[in-house]
């Protein structure tokens, strides 16, 4: 009887752990861009919110051309030290885990691929002014080659295959990182995935924790307005935008002073431009020579140089423009597409405000006293040699080299002291 009693305790208080277990949720977040600071912070923050919640696990579903070194260890550093179970799902379909996404998806506990994407390619690319050395460079890989291994070495995944990824660049479909070892298997979607994973056994340190995931709805956690509008600055494109968009509302303030919106919203621009750079590869010599196409631009409104400010201001702006931004990968550059409209709209601009200055220049004065030489008026009284005219119904004293009758008209030649010169025509 007594050894009865016992078993069935024995059944209830082991079956506690798993209602307890099975009810504990699971979050999942979406992470589809570029690594940035803004996508560590997200991804730490839903971490912590995680293990807050008493969750089962956290899926990330990872869609990324890579990003930066700095937040990329950001990410796996705090993965590595979670003490939760973290998945990594590289999705959906047509998805890819390049650069900064490799170390991101062999860092988490259990490394999953959606069908018909990629892994790989995570040479690193790293910020600063200018090319690094030979010496340099070989530095930076071989401390991202030990960074990788270690990593690899930890989650128990290829070693060799990571070391490869860092060093030549290679890229591996699915089914490939699969038979190599770099994920632990395929999943259609998100429910594929939780009904694989069920009953897995995750070790921490001194820890194991047993999933229960069969039939779950994982709960999403989306990134907030903040992390959303720090993610859009990022972008090297919309940095370029903002800078260019800044720089033009100061202009404008300072050639209109007390206008007051330009120079608001362009200061507002100018700092969200620069909270941006100082997290992208930025070369400084490329923002020195857009900085000075704006003061050639400024210069030839206020100096006639005939244009030819204005042409060394779109030549310097064009040039820094290319140069800004300096990155071997695409992502993390301007878009030419982005570069010559803003090049040739600026152009057009300051080339329309520099005709119209020189116009404005150029154009006979229509008021004062110089705005009466050369206008049409008639003799209210006989000039011998001197009487009145009638200008734009005004009454001007006038004298004249020649007689001229009352009635005739007459134009004015010259002005000397509100006395009109005047000559009979017709």
């Amino acid at each position: 009887m007594i050894s009865l009693f016992s078993l069935c305790l024995f059944v209830l208080a082991s079956g506690i752990p798993g209602d307890t277990q099975e009810k504990s949720p699971i979050y999942s977040i979406e992470v589809d861009g570029i690594i940035n600071p803004a996508t560590a912070k997200f991804i730490t923050e839903s971490i912590d919110q995680s293990t807050q919640q008493g969750a089962q696990c956290l899926i990330i579903q990872l869609d990324t051309p890579g990003g930066l070194m700095e937040s990329m260890r950001t990410i796996v550093k705090k993965i590595l030290t979670a003490s939760i179970p973290i998945i990594v799902y590289v999705g959906p379909s047509g998805g890819r885990a390049s650069s900064a996404g490799v170390f991101i998806t062999m860092s988490a506990h259990i490394a999953v691929m959606a069908p018909s994407t990629h892994i790989g390619a995570a040479h690193p690319v790293t910020l600063g002014e200018g090319k690094e050395s030979k010496t340099m460079s070989e530095k930076i890989v071989n401390d991202t080659v030990s960074y990788i291994k270690t990593i690899a070495k930890t989650r128990g995944r290829n070693v060799d295959w990571a070391e490869k990824a860092v060093r030549k660049s290679v890229s591996i479909t699915e089914d490939e990182a699969v038979k190599l070892n770099v994920v632990d298997f395929i999943s259609s979607d998100l429910q594929d995935l939780l009904t694989k994973i069920d009953g897995k056994v995750i070790k921490f340190d001194g820890i194991t924790r047993t999933l229960l995931t069969k039939g779950m709805k994982p709960r999403s956690m989306e990134m907030s307005w903040r992390y959303r509008l720090l993610d859009v600055i990022s972008n090297p494109t919309i940095a370029y935008i903002l800078l260019m968009l800044g720089i033009y509302g100061i202009f404008f303030e300072l050639s209109n002073p007390g206008a007051i919106l330009p120079g608001v919203v362009g200061g507002i621009f100018l700092i969200l431009a620069f909270y941006a750079l100082q997290m992208l590869p930025i070369n400084f010599a490329g923002l020195a020579l857009i900085l000075f196409a704006i003061i050639l631009f400024i210069a030839e409104i206020k100096v006639v140089s005939h244009g030819l400010l204005a042409v060394g201001g779109v030549i310097s702006l064009f040039l820094g423009s290319l140069m800004l931004i300096e990155s071997p990968t695409e992502y993390m550059r301007i878009s030419l597409s982005i570069i010559i409209p803003v090049v040739a709209v600026s152009a057009a601009f300051f080339i329309f405000a520099v005709t119209m200055a020189v116009r404005a220049r150029l154009k006979k004065p229509t008021t004062g006293i110089e705005g009466l030489i050369g206008e049409i008026g008639i003799a209210v009284a006989n000039l011998a040699p001197e009487g009145k005219v009638s200008i734009h119904g005004e009454f001007w004293n006038a004298v004249s080299d020649q007689n001229i009758e009352k009635g005739e008209k007459v134009q004015v030649a010259g002005v000397t002291n509100l006395i009109l010169k005047v000559k009979k025509i017709g």
